[in-house]
């Protein structure tokens, strides 16, 4: 982690906690799909005086003074990610992932519009229309999903969805869906249907920008990502448009959703994206997949029932029912042993959400630290004894010892 000198760390109790969890997360190996590791330059990045500025408004049309030196980070940004992903127009703003899905739909529909997006029980995402979720309460979602014997997405099935509903918005993106989503047939199915096209690529955005995913972007009105995910950024989100939408994008981003950006967020944006468009990164995503496929090779050889039965992305779902276990005592158990993930529900899952039937793994944060498919295929092994197996200390002990060379040999922050 950045050093801060000793001079500043008046506040103890905080800075312990601090060190606690970046000693955790040098010990652990961090399966969850929605994190990563990110450069030391982006965490510096956002640890800057840019936090000391108020920036509401845009570069040039600022409602305070003093906002030159935001406007030229902010610029950077905006241009680093039109060029990244082959677009026209970006907006940087958005505090999370769900706050750029806010500014996007209110930028494309109005409330109680209809919207079809993927059923969260089939891996979409609470802002896909859960109905706690601002997404549930002002709009009026529909859902498609999985097909039971496949555990895939139907086109034909989506098609038939959507010609019979005629939504506002057809909705596509995931949270834990591990296969391709096919842009171009969901592009032309919202042709069909006279629907908007947005896509939230959240989970896959590096993989887009590393090339070893389709682009949305040839095919959607608006793109919405998060930084922090397969792209190895702050935590944060983006919205991806053109020219004939922009306009109503910013607006819905501000003042529709939020006020100030965040200035030192969007300076770590800026390195991310830089860092993304080097040819290193292109070389780490296409390892994050390959990653994904060895460690559901290894689960599966070990008698792990694979969800889709296998994957094309950075995840996968694990079917732990199938072991026996629930998704929360597999999250448990390998939690024990310094491997960390979340349950998930499977498609058709009986289990309720805290529950769960799955857990969902990801190899973003690992390929970060180095792991490559022999020490993952070793990963994956270690991980099939602790959910197959029966539990004793002494098997908890020596993964967990496995588990500690592993770490100690590819360290985040050497």
């Amino acid at each position: 982690m950045p050093e801060v000198s000793n001079e500043i760390r008046s506040d103890r109790e905080v800075w312990t906690a601090v060190e606690a969890e970046a000693a955790r997360q040098e010990r652990q190996l961090e399966l969850i799909a929605s994190e990563n590791h990110t450069s030391r330059e982006v965490m510096a990045a956002m640890g800057t005086v840019l936090t000391n500025k108020y920036a509401e408004g845009y570069p040039g049309r600022r409602y305070y003074g003093g906002c030159e030196h935001v406007d030229t980070v902010e610029d950077l940004a905006r241009d680093r990610a039109k060029a990244l992903f082959n677009c026209s127009r970006a907006n940087v703003q958005p505090h999370s992932g769900t706050q750029a899905n806010m500014g996007a739909l209110m930028a494309i529909a109005e409330p109680g519009d209809s919207v079809l997006a993927m059923s969260l029980d089939h891996g979409g995402h609470l802002s896909h229309g859960h109905p706690k979720n601002f997404s549930g309460a002002f709009y009026d979602f529909h859902h498609y999903g999985v097909e039971q014997d496949s555990e895939r997405i139907d086109m034909d099935r989506v098609r038939e969805q959507a010609l019979a509903l005629r939504p506002r918005v057809l909705l596509a993106g995931a949270s834990a869906y591990p296969r391709t989503l096919d842009f171009p047939a969901f592009a032309e199915i919202a042709r069909e249907a006279d629907a908007h096209l947005m896509v939230d690529m959240a989970h896959i955005a590096g993989l887009v920008a590393g090339g070893v995913h389709p682009s949305p972007l040839p095919h959607a009105l608006v793109t919405t990502l998060t930084t922090h995910k397969t792209l190895r950024g702050p935590r944060g989100g983006m919205i991806l448009a053109d020219s004939d939408i922009i306009k109503k994008v910013n607006s819905a981003v501000f003042p529709g959703g939020q006020g100030g950006p965040l200035m030192h967020v969007i300076a770590a944006k800026a390195v991310a994206l830089k860092e993304a468009a080097q040819p290193e990164f292109a070389s780490y995503a296409r390892s994050t997949v390959e990653n994904a496929q060895a460690l559901a090779e290894a689960l599966a050889a070990g008698g792990l029932r694979i969800i889709s039965g296998g994957t094309d992305n950075h995840l996968l779902l694990v079917d732990v029912d199938s072991a026996g276990l629930s998704g929360r005592e597999a999250e448990d158990r390998l939690h024990a042993v310094d491997i960390t993930c979340n349950k998930n529900l499977i498609p058709f899952d009986q289990r309720p959400p805290m529950e769960a039937s799955g857990v969902r793994l990801g190899t973003a944060a690992i390929t970060a630290r180095g792991l490559g498919v022999a020490e993952v295929t070793q990963l994956g092994a270690l991980i099939v004894e602790m959910l197959r197996e029966e539990q004793t200390e002494a098997r908890c002990e020596r993964v967990r010892g496995a588990v500690a060379e592993l770490a100690n040999a590819f360290p985040i922050y050497a």
